[in-house]
C-alpha cells in the first residue's frame, strides 16, 4: 500500500502534554486515596540488653516487691511487723531490724535494680500512724555513720487499703 504524500514534507505532530498531566494526576490521585496504610505485625519496639551469654552476671535477678504488713493491737499500739513470711516482732528495736531485712533483701543501697523496686506497707485500720511513718523511714533508707547524708535503700512505697475497720464485718 502506498501512501500519498503531497509534495510537501511530513507535518510534524507534537504529542499533547496537558492530557497527559491529566491522567498522570489522576493515577496519582486514585493510588493515594486507595493506599491502605497498616502498622506492621508483631513490632514491640523491645530493647534487649545486649550481653554475653557466657559471662556470669554480677547484678542480681530482678527480686519481686516487698510486702510489709503492720499488726495492730487493739488499743492501736504495734502488736507486730512481718516482712513476708518474716515475722520481726515489736519492741524498741523492731524499725532497726526491719531496715536490716530490707537492706538484705536489696543487696546493695543505690542500685539500679533497687529503682525498680517497691515496698507495699499494709497495716491494719487502728494502727496509729506513727508507727506507719517509722515504717516508711524504715523501708526507705537510713543515715550514714556521720549522720550527715542519707542512703538511700526503695524510692517507692505504696499504700494496700488497710485491713479491718468499720466496715470489716460487712
Amino acid at each position: 500500500m502506498k501512501l500519498r504524500s503531497s509534495g510537501r514534507e511530513a507535518e510534524k505532530i507534537e504529542p499533547q502534554m496537558a492530557p497527559m498531566i491529566d491522567v498522570v494526576f489522576q493515577l496519582l490521585i486514585f493510588f493515594m486515596l486507595t493506599l491502605n496504610i497498616v502498622e506492621p505485625e508483631g513490632d514491640f519496639n523491645v530493647n534487649m540488653p545486649i550481653t554475653d551469654s557466657t559471662e556470669a552476671s554480677d547484678e542480681p535477678v530482678l527480686k519481686t516487691d516487698i510486702k510489709v504488713r503492720l499488726v495492730a493491737n487493739e488499743d492501736g499500739s504495734l502488736n507486730t511487723i512481718r516482712v513476708g513470711q518474716l515475722n520481726l516482732g515489736n519492741g524498741p528495736n523492731v524499725f532497726a531490724g526491719l531496715n536490716h531485712e530490707i537492706l538484705k533483701i536489696i543487696g546493695r543501697p543505690g542500685s539500679p535494680i533497687t529503682k525498680d523496686m517497691e515496698v507495699e506497707l499494709e497495716s491494719d485500720y487502728n494502727l496509729h500512724y506513727e508507727y506507719t511513718l517509722k515504717a516508711v523511714s524504715a523501708c526507705t533508707g537510713r543515715l550514714d555513720p556521720s549522720g550527715k547524708h542519707i542512703i538511700r535503700y526503695i524510692e517507692k512505697i505504696k499504700f494496700a487499703p488497710p485491713v479491718g475497720g468499720p466496715n470489716a464485718g460487712s
